[in-house]
């Protein structure tokens, strides 16, 4: 496990370059690989989601658990990597941003407040990860601090959060918004 004063630049070299990526069956199979800790995950994609995008590279890094001003997620990288690959658009922004680049519909569901892509939807994204996403990850025991410094370092398209002045970030960002505003325009799904 990485401590604190971990070079950021060789956690980025790490990513960028893994020794091993993971598929969605890799990662789903039990007992899973993913280890029940603090750390931070990559996303790699053989083809990628956009035409506008590389695929073969790192395109997003996120991170488990989540720090906030207030608290501290109580989440670690099995729950979140696991959770990527098998959960909905509404508990995990790269699957919303994997089916909004799809061209997936989201639809709102349930009481109407959560927004995924459906059983049928989220389904095919499942399909696609398996095809396409790769995963790699790297324990580390506060990965907000490294997850600040890979995404100040390193060109990642699909990470909106602390990449304003990405030139992909506000397609993605109008993107997402439209298939917001859709969803809320149609029916609920039962």
């Amino acid at each position: 496990m990485l401590d604190d004063a971990q070079d950021y630049d060789a956690v980025a070299a790490l990513l960028l370059h893994p020794p091993k990526l993971w598929t969605r069956a890799e990662v789903l199979v039990r007992p899973t690989p993913v280890p029940a800790e603090p750390g931070i995950y990559g996303w790699h994609f053989t083809t990628a989601p956009s035409p506008e995008l590389d695929a073969g590279r790192l395109l997003y890094v996120g991170i488990a658990p989540k720090h906030m001003s207030n608290r501290t997620s109580k989440t670690h990288l099995r729950q979140r990597v696991r959770y990527h690959f098998n959960g909905n658009a509404e508990g995990s922004t790269l699957r919303l941003t994997l089916g909004c680049l799809l061209g997936l519909q989201l639809r709102r569901v349930g009481s109407g407040k959560r927004m995924t892509f459906g059983p049928h939807g989220e389904k095919q994204l499942n399909d696609w990860m398996q095809d396409n996403a790769r995963v790699c990850w790297q324990p580390c025991p506060e990965p907000w601090i490294v997850e600040s410094a890979v995404i100040g370092k390193t060109d990642l398209p699909l990470n909106l959060d602390q990449n304003r002045d990405h030139p992909f970030r506000a397609r993605l960002a109008t993107l997402r918004r439209q298939a917001k505003q859709r969803a809320r325009e149609l029916p609920i799904l039962t």
